[in-house]
C-alpha cells in the first residue's frame, strides 16, 4: 500500500515539474520571439482578452467536471457531512478564482 502511495506522489511531483517546465519554456520562447522581455510583456498585454477567454473556458470546463463529480459523490455518500465538505471546497475554489482574477486589477491601480 505504501508503494502505491509513493508512486502516486511521485507521479504528482513529476506532473507538477512538467507543467512548470512547460510554463518556463513557453516564456523563454516568447521572450526570444518578441525580442526581449519588454516585447513579451507588450504581447501579453495586447492579447489579454484572449487569455481571459481561455481562462473562462477552463473555469467552465472545471465547473462542469466538478458538478459531474459532485453528483456522483452525493449518490455514493448522501450524508450531511459530505455535503458540508463539498460546500467548503466549492467556497474555497470560488474564493481562489476571485482572488486570482482580481489581484492583477488591484495591482494595476
Amino acid at each position: 500500500m505504501n508503494g502505491i502511495r509513493l508512486r502516486h506522489a511521485g507521479l504528482v511531483v513529476l506532473g507538477t515539474l512538467l507543467a512548470l517546465l512547460a510554463a518556463v519554456t513557453a516564456n523563454v520562447v516568447g521572450i526570444h520571439l518578441t525580442g526581449g522581455i519588454d516585447g513579451w510583456q507588450a504581447w501579453l498585454t495586447a492579447h489579454r482578452t484572449h487569455f481571459l477567454a481561455w481562462r473562462l473556458l477552463l473555469y467552465t470546463g472545471t465547473a462542469y467536471g466538478w458538478l459531474w463529480m459532485r453528483r456522483r459523490v452525493l449518490v455514493r455518500e448522501p450524508d450531511a457531512g459530505t455535503r458540508r465538505r463539498l460546500l467548503r471546497a466549492e467556497m474555497a475554489a470560488v474564493a481562489a478564482v476571485v482572488v486570482l482574477e482580481i489581484s492583477p486589477v488591484l495591482r494595476a491601480k
